[in-house]
């Protein structure tokens, strides 16, 4: 077992009585940290939840901070605005699904099958209803930028890593390009309709973008 290394106490000498002290300090410290995290997870959670929900012209502060079961107070200080809130909320999302996505080791072979899946459920929506209501809220439409670069480098390195070499950089882009279209298009299909148009365009796609 290596030495062990002196410490700013044994150093220092510091009496007891300052040393714990100091050390229920960082303790305190680490608690405070662990709290706010945990507010700021209700808070990411809830809105995703009210952004599938009731859209994004009924997510509004005060739903949020009922639905999360957090105070005012507590959700201005971990997001002072509304756009702040909700795009912060989309971005935990994408970083969450990314890791579940990859952690489940998709057939590369199903690589545009696993990439049409990404564009359903909460993130999706959650998503599709920021980027409706940013065309005409210029604050919004502010926040959304970083957001969408990174939502884009998700898509691009999830897939890219699922695919491999079958596939070229443009022929990556072009791909999820068209799993964008076929899911906005899908929310006017009826769940079979939807099923059976992927089906006859899947395999014309697949030998397009497959090297």
């Amino acid at each position: 077992m290596p030495p062990k290394l002196p410490t700013v106490w044994t150093v220092c000498k510091f009496p007891d009585n300052v040393r714990h002290v100091t050390q229920g300090t960082a303790t305190t410290s680490r608690t405070q940290a662990e709290r706010s995290a945990a507010t700021r997870g209700k808070l990411l959670d809830a809105t995703i939840e009210l952004l599938v929900e009731v859209g994004y012209a009924g997510t509004s502060s005060q739903a949020v901070t009922k639905r999360a079961g957090v105070s005012r107070g507590a959700q201005l200080h971990q997001f002072p605005t509304k756009e702040s809130l909700v795009v912060a909320a989309v971005g935990h999302l994408v970083d969450r699904r990314l890791a579940e996505l990859l952690r489940s080791r998709p057939d590369p072979d199903r690589g545009l099958e696993t990439l049409c899946e990404a564009f359903t459920g909460p993130l999706f929506y959650a998503a599709l209803e920021l980027w409706v209501a940013a065309r005409t809220d210029p604050g919004l439409h502010e926040a959304m930028i970083p957001l969408e670069r990174k939502v884009g480098d998700a898509l691009r390195l999830g897939f890219a890593e699922i695919v491999g070499d079958r596939m070229s950089a443009d022929a990556v882009d072009l791909s999820i390009e068209i799993a964008r279209g076929l899911a906005v298009s899908a929310l006017f299909r009826t769940p079979e309709a939807d099923r059976q148009l992927r089906d006859r365009l899947l395999p014309v796609w697949k030998a397009m973008v497959t090297q």
